[in-house]
């Protein structure tokens, strides 16, 4: 008798949206945010994201290349880095260092951890604290919106490194991006238009990002900052809607990633607060990724009949 039954290995259960599919989607999600980055600051940003994308592309490639593995740009991951980490620096940031910022997010975050899915925290986080740390100035250095238009290059503190400014900022500069910052965290409209758009097409699911900014709004307001202009200012929205949700770095149970979003929540509105630095969302993003581990093994699910040890 001709046996009917299949024996292979997991996964069992397939879907047509490939990881290549995957990336497309983001990229796709993070054009708005990329066109906003134009507008406010010109067409340098277009630049910027260039040469982050080359490079990143390029650096994947001559790993695989070094090491003797098959190339693995074609799932697009690598543009995604690369565009992440773009809209993670200023406009005015000299090229070098975004070249700088793409080597270490691909090769030293995502290649020697054995590539896409194996890296224990998001590579463009990553790549943007060690450029934070190392050069400081520069990227620290915030030209003004529309300056460009005028011909001229003025820089000016962001809205959470001075008081004065973000008194100065209404509520809809701050969602409109008219203000200093990073080439992608400036425009919360275009940002949200990205992040909709992803949970639309179930690439994430709205958890993480909702825990996280409503834990935000939250602990600002204990901590007696305007919690509307928290949430509005900042890598918040970025961080929340394309960074934190990156599916190897964040709890894959629903218990999980609202611990997650609280913690980063929390993390971040006390190195708002209280820290040196008046953002806080790299940072918590990269803690709460070295405890994702420990978080799937708390919340996942026990097996029915599971005998106790």
């Amino acid at each position: 008798m001709e046996s009917k039954l299949l024996v292979t290995v997991s996964p069992h259960i397939k879907s047509p949206m490939t990881t290549q599919k995957v990336m497309l989607n983001v990229l796709i999600a993070l054009v708005p945010a990329a066109i906003a980055s134009v507008i406010l600051f010109g067409w340098r940003s277009l630049l910027l994201i260039a040469v982050t994308n080359i490079s990143c592309v390029l650096f994947e490639t001559l790993f695989n290349m070094v090491t003797k593995r098959p190339n693995t740009v074609a799932d697009l991951s690598a543009l995604v880095t690369g565009t992440l980490l773009a809209m993670n620096l200023p406009v005015t940031l000299p090229l070098w260092m975004a070249v700088v910022g793409a080597f270490v997010a691909i090769v030293i975050a995502k290649m020697l951890f054995g590539g896409l899915g194996q890296n224990f925290a998001n590579p463009a986080i990553l790549a943007r604290i060690v450029l934070l740390i190392s050069f400081s100035t520069a990227m620290t250095t915030w030209a003004k919106p529309l300056q460009w238009l005028y011909g001229e290059a003025n820089t000016g503190a962001t809205p959470l490194a001075s008081a004065s400014v973000m008194a100065q900022t209404s509520y809809l500069d701050l969602f409109l991006g008219n203000k200093g910052g990073c080439l992608g965290e400036v425009s919360v409209l275009a940002l949200l238009i990205g992040g909709l758009f992803l949970i639309f097409r179930g690439i994430i699911t709205p958890t993480i990002p909702f825990t996280y900014i409503a834990t935000m709004f939250v602990f600002s307001w204990l901590f007696g900052a305007d919690p509307v202009a928290e949430i509005l200012s900042g890598g918040l929205m970025i961080g929340a809607f394309f960074m934190a949700t990156d599916y190897t770095t964040s709890p894959f149970t629903e218990k999980g990633k609202i611990i997650f979003g609280v913690g980063l929540g929390l993390i971040t509105a006390v190195i708002r607060a209280f820290g040196s630095y008046p953002e806080g969302v790299s940072f918590s993003i990269l803690l709460m990724n070295i405890l994702v581990p420990y978080i799937d093994k708390l919340t996942r699910t026990k097996p029915f009949g599971r005998v106790k040890v």
